[in-house]
């Protein structure tokens, strides 16, 4: 396919804005769709670039060619712009990429970018059918009829309804690499009886569509799965190219809000994710212990979250936050959020191998405004710590793959202890340390446990009687040891912040070995 060809398409009515012959004759690769200033990190040579130009604004005169030096930088193939936001397409992106020799196409708004990037890559599956031809098995008529309903816009578990109809097949489903069922040819799904990859597969574990048959297929429709796979392809790649852009956006909504950036920039960004203006928005961060440092450690995150969060059936956005992790933003109250988070959160923690964990953190619901996502996205990322912090109490790995420790919310920092386990447990080993070291080294050359009388008498409210009665002693031995343990600590046990400094103590002592 060539960039020419797209003017061909009557039904589309793209435009020419812009380009010149030996130019729409570059081959293209694919598409990408992208409302970000900088998009060049995101683009791959070759491909179609459509923008709905929500970047764009009059007043700023080197934006459309920070925009089109981007687009060279990346070697795309021609840029398709949008004129729905703006009403045309401005003359000062004409002239950017008549600057930078690239094509510049118009998309009318009554015809929709999804439209544009079915039509693509159904034409470039038709170019590598017609490459290698006899790959797939699937009768000519039964193709075209296939092809015709995912055409059309057919719902997924209609054309697998009659794919299976029309080649008997037995029931299928697609569904992700973690499980999730995106469509069924049947009410209900059915067990999984292997399974056959749906185009190329993505080097995440939680990416990537499978073809997954309810039985175990006679021989001859086994061989009939592949063709049908082969036939969903394009599908699967728009599906994953359009996931793609959201991320993109997504990760520019998550700048703005750590920048401050411009609140309008702010607002349109998250318009142009898909969320609902206006509506209260619920901050998740996630990050993956044990590969925090890799390349794709940021990547994954992304994707196990996005998994996560398409089975709570709310808008949201999914992008990486430029420190190795990701960020996410729900249309959807918090409780639901973490209660759909924790549900989803063993299947994608199964999907990873060696000492590798997923960490979230969900926040309150708020306002979408830069501030107020700023604070909650804050409470996001503490929420993620104190829950990460749980295995370190209990010394072992087993707490971690729990999913109410592996998806803390901050709603559920109730208590002192869950507020202290979101500091880092250097700063808690110190403070613990400060407070408590003479003590700590009495009870390394005594046999009598201070720290044990300590904690004993401030879990019953400061009370001798009940102290004594819980460890078996006489009331005037207890008063004894609390004079001890002021002396050693210079606290006095009467006033109450002294008691709440020595119990945060306490619960910050370091986990055992």
């Amino acid at each position: 396919m060539i960039v020419g060809d797209l003017l061909e398409l009557d039904d589309l009515h793209i435009g020419l804005a812009w380009g010149t012959s030996d130019l729409l004759g570059r081959q293209v690769t694919g598409v990408t769709s992208t409302d970000l200033q900088d998009p060049a990190r995101y683009l791959q040579p070759g491909e179609l670039v459509l923008s709905g130009l929500v970047w764009w604004r009059p007043d700023q005169t080197t934006a459309a060619l920070r925009f089109a030096t981007s687009l060279r930088s990346a070697g795309v193939a021609a840029l398709l712009a949008g004129e729905g936001t703006h009403g045309s397409v401005p003359k000062s992106l004409v002239e950017a990429c008549r600057t930078h020799g690239i094509p510049l196409l118009s998309v009318p708004p009554g015809t929709s970018f999804r439209a544009v990037t079915d039509r693509v890559y159904l034409r470039l599956w038709g170019d590598l059918q017609t490459r290698s031809h006899g790959v797939a098995a699937i009768p000519e008529a039964a193709r075209r009829e296939l092809l015709g309903l995912l055409h059309t816009g057919t719902r997924l578990d209609e054309v697998l309804a009659r794919a299976v109809a029309r080649l008997g097949l037995p029931d299928c489903s697609v569904v992700t690499a973690s499980g999730r069922v995106i469509a069924s040819s049947t009410t209900g799904g059915g067990a999984a009886r292997g399974s056959v990859p749906i185009g190329p597969q993505d080097d995440s574990p939680f990416d990537g569509w499978l073809l997954q048959p309810h039985t175990v297929p006679e021989p001859w429709a086994a061989g009939l799965l592949p063709g049908l796979a082969e036939l969903l392809t394009p599908l699967a790649t728009r599906v994953r190219a359009t996931a793609a852009a959201q991320r993109q956006t997504a990760a520019r909504a998550a700048e703005l809000v750590a920048q401050d950036g411009p609140e309008p920039e702010l607002l349109d960004t998250l318009a142009a994710c898909g969320l609902p203006p206006g509506a209260a928005l619920v901050p998740v961060t996630v990050r993956l212990d044990g590969g925090t440092a890799e390349p794709w450690a940021a990547a994954w995150a992304v994707s196990a979250l996005a998994e996560a969060l398409h089975r709570i059936g709310a808008p949201f956005a999914a992008g990486t936050d430029g420190r190795g992790g990701a960020v996410g933003l729900v249309a959807a109250p918090a409780a639901a959020v973490t209660a759909g988070l924790r549900s989803a959160w063993p299947a994608l923690q199964s999907r990873l191998t060696g000492r590798r964990w997923l960490r979230a953190g969900v926040g309150p619901a708020t306002a979408p405004t830069g501030e107020q996502l700023r604070g909650a996205l804050v409470q996001a990322a503490y929420a993620q710590d104190a829950g990460a912090a749980t295995n370190r109490t209990s010394g072992t790995d087993t707490d971690v793959r729990n999913s109410a420790a592996a998806v803390g919310s901050s709603v559920e920092l109730g208590s002192l202890a869950d507020l202290l386990r979101g500091i880092p447990v250097e700063v808690t080993t110190a403070f613990h340390r400060r407070l408590l070291a003479p003590v700590v080294e009495h009870d390394r050359e005594n046999s009598v446990s201070l720290l044990g009388t300590l904690n004993t008498f401030l879990d019953h409210d400061g009370s001798w009687a009940r102290t004594a009665e819980a460890l078996h002693l006489h009331v005037n031995t207890v008063h004894y040891r609390i004079r001890r343990i002021e002396e050693l600590t210079g606290r006095s046990l009467a006033r109450l912040e002294d008691r709440i400094d020595l119990r945060a103590a306490l619960l910050c002592a370091p986990p055992a070995r």
